[in-house]
């Protein structure tokens, strides 16, 4: 379980890298954005409305006020920092025995990532943006302490699906 660092007194250890991520990638939607996604959202509100199913219209409004706020909303700057001892991401600490492994998505420019495992149930993975640093030191690091997944050789589905519908 993450630690949250600012309730706590936590020895973070020495950091090896650290950089500023934003929280979610934020994209440019314009007014035909809003309509494509518009149209195919407003079919099941008209089958909850026709179907008399007004606890699902309900939901597929709120749904749509959720997507169009977190849309407008900027998102936050976020400290990450690779410790001798964990993850530090925001307020959160991993320790390494919280993280099962790591592996990198390195194809510029569209994708560079690095995902990491995490072992509690509600949460599954940690995505971190590598921005312009150079993935191999990073990689020789993170070696010492987890064991890279290299099975993974392509970005997680619902990423490719949430970066081509601009959904994050």
């Amino acid at each position: 379980m993450p630690q949250d660092i600012t309730k706590e007194e936590v020895n973070l250890g020495q950091v090896i890298y650290q950089w500023s991520v934003k929280e979610y990638e934020q994209y440019e939607r314009d007014g035909r954005w809003y309509w494509m996604m518009g149209i195919p959202g407003a079919a099941p509100l008209v089958y909850a409305i026709l179907a008399a199913n007004y606890l699902f219209a309900l939901v597929v409004v709120l749904f749509a006020i959720i997507l169009f706020m977190h849309g407008i909303a900027e998102p936050v700057q976020v400290d990450f920092a690779i410790t001798n001892t964990g993850l530090v991401l925001g307020r959160k600490y991993y320790k390494y025995n919280e993280l099962s492994d790591f592996w990198i998505i390195y194809t510029p420019p569209e994708v560079k990532n690095l995902y990491f495992s995490v072992r509690t149930l509600t949460k599954h993975r940690l995505q971190i943006s590598l921005l312009d640093n150079d993935p191999r030191p990073i990689r020789d690091y993170l070696k010492q302490y987890l064991v890279e997944d290299l099975e993974q050789e392509e970005e997680p589905l619902s990423d490719k699906i949430g970066r081509l519908f601009k959904l994050h």
